[in-house]
């Protein structure tokens, strides 16, 4: 019995260290701070904290949604991947164009808990990139593994974005404001590749 057990142990965690790496390259909390930065720049630390908070709960709530339900999903409304692939595409596009003509992505900037769930939420968190890893994951490993990198995942963003406003402040109002303008052609060039890759595949 014990060796069994060390038998399952010594495959199960492979397997969800795999997973959770895999979710957690995809999802790129990192390489986005910069992204997440200049689209809270015009808001306060408290603000700031309800928008993480926010985009924690919501990109955790939508991925682990897709992990139980995601291609139950997809075949009822007859949504392909590339689909997904295309609209977050267009979404993002639609953002960066606002940042680089207004400085803001918004119609009412004064919504700012909206933030947190569209676009840092989705689709900079929950992406088609997100959503596909997910789900080929619950295919080769399984449902419990599938979970338990979302989880663990989500719990590193919460993480990253609860420290996320000393890389704020050493930018100050000049630094967010050159960031927001080259991280909205950053937006639009992820936005084009993902319309490209979606009508490529598709």
């Amino acid at each position: 019995m014990f060796e069994d057990l060390t038998l399952l142990i010594m495959t199960f965690l492979p397997e969800l260290v795999k997973g959770i790496i895999a979710l957690f390259i995809v999802v790129d909390p990192l390489g986005n701070i910069p992204i997440f930065v200049s689209l809270t720049d015009k808001t306060n630390l408290q603000q700031r904290r309800k928008i993480f908070n926010t985009a924690t709960i919501v990109g955790l709530i939508l991925l682990l949604s897709f992990t139980l339900a995601g291609q139950q999903i997809l075949l009822l409304f007859g949504i392909t991947l590339h689909s997904f692939q295309i609209a977050g595409g267009i979404l993002l596009l639609i953002i960066a164009i606002r940042f680089l003509i207004l400085n803001n992505w918004q119609e009412q900037p004064e919504s700012f808990e909206t933030v947190g769930a569209v676009p840092i939420g989705c689709p900079l968190l929950v992406g088609p990139g997100a959503i596909t890893t997910t789900i080929l994951s619950l295919q080769t490993s399984g449902v419990v593994i599938a979970v338990l990198s979302v989880i663990i995942t989500f719990s590193f963003v919460g993480l990253i974005l609860r420290f996320i406003d000393p890389v704020h402040k050493f930018l100050g109002k000049t630094g967010s404001l050159v960031i927001s303008k080259l991280m909205a052609l950053f937006i639009a060039s992820i936005a084009i590749q993902y319309i490209l890759e979606g009508l490529r595949i598709g």
